[in-house]
């Protein structure tokens, strides 16, 4: 496969994995944490990057697009670690949540709190033992391999 044809694939990777997610947030009804839209912004970059790329952009512009598809690949990684509670997630959206203990009856029963709040440590869907942020670690690794062998072919 030639340099361009990879440039190629790569890209299309990384707009299938936002195709992925737009699909199960907005078809499948799955709401994005915080760090599921952390790991969005690598592979957009990745796609800007690989169509700039295919309209002539400079070839070094190659290790731009790998390392947007390595970020994400850490991101999910880490993010795969919080679900499954190997390390802590952001205090933000990780955690128990409220500290109901500590509340007054007023304040449970207030309206004005925060709604819709995604929790970045539950695992709302998998396949195969492997949560979204699981599979967009490895893939995007895959994606890392094909942006890499681009690279190397002249």
């Amino acid at each position: 496969m030639n340099q361009r044809a990879l440039i190629l694939l790569a890209t299309l990777g990384s707009a299938a994995m936002l195709l992925g997610a737009f699909a199960f947030q907005h078809i499948g009804g799955f709401a994005p944490c915080k760090m599921c839209f952390w790991q969005r912004w690598p592979h957009g970059a990745a796609v800007l990057i690989g169509v700039l790329l295919l309209l002539g952009g400079p070839r070094l512009m190659i290790w731009a697009g790998a390392a947007a598809a390595a970020i994400t690949s850490g991101i999910g990684f880490y993010h795969a670690g919080v679900e499954w509670r190997w390390w802590p997630g952001p205090t933000s959206c990780s955690g128990s949540g409220a500290d109901f203990g500590a509340m007054s009856g007023s304040d449970l029963l207030s309206t004005d709190t925060p709604s819709g709040i995604v929790m970045c440590d539950e695992i709302v869907w998998q396949l195969l033992g492997l949560s979204m942020a699981g599979w967009n670690a490895v893939i995007s690794l895959g994606l890392v391999c094909i942006w890499m062998i681009a690279a190397r072919r002249a």
